[in-house]
C-alpha cells in the first residue's frame, strides 16, 4: 500500500498557561496537537518576526543544520493513536556532489517548528487525517 500525503497548513495557535495548541488544517477537516508553553511561545515569536533574546533549541538546531548545509525538505504527521500524534522530519544534506535525504522520527511540535522557521512543507498521511478527531470553530 503506497502512502498518500495531504498538505497542512497551520491553522492557529492557542496558548493556555499548562499547553499550547497547534491547530492543524488539510483538505476539509481541522485538527488539534498539544504541547508546552514554551514550544507555543517559540513559535508565536518566530511567526511575529520577533528573535528570542537567548537561542532556543530549535534555533540551535537551525543554526547547526545551517552550518551542515541541511535543509528540511517536509515534515510529515506520520501515524496518531488515541490522541499521541508521531511525525517525521525529512531531511536533505549536501556534500561531495552527493544528496542524502535523511527521516528521523521526531515529536511533531519539534518537527512543527522546525518546518516554520524552514518554511518547509507541513504534510499529513492520509490515513492519519481519517483517523484524526476533528475541531469545529
Amino acid at each position: 500500500m503506497t502512502d498518500t500525503f495531504v498538505p497542512l497548513s497551520l491553522n492557529k495557535i492557542m496558548q493556555a498557561h499548562t499547553y499550547t495548541v497547534f491547530v492543524l488544517k488539510g483538505a476539509d477537516k481541522r485538527f488539534a496537537i498539544y504541547t508546552t508553553p514554551g514550544i507555543g511561545q517559540t513559535m508565536q515569536r518566530a511567526l511575529n518576526g520577533q528573535k528570542s533574546e537567548r537561542p532556543s533549541t530549535h534555533h540551535l538546531m537551525h543554526s547547526i543544520f545551517k552550518a551542515l548545509k541541511i535543509k528540511v525538505q517536509q515534515v510529515v504527521i506520520w501515524d496518531v493513536h488515541d490522541t499521541i500524534y508521531t511525525a517525521r522530519l525529512f531531511l536533505e544534506q549536501e556534500g561531495n556532489g552527493q544528496k542524502q535525504m535523511l527521516e528521523i522520527d521526531a515529536r511533531p511540535s519539534d518537527c512543527l517548528s522546525l518546518a516554520m522557521m524552514h518554511h518547509a512543507p507541513i504534510l499529513c498521511r492520509n490515513q492519519v487525517l481519517e483517523k484524526v478527531i476533528c475541531i469545529e470553530d
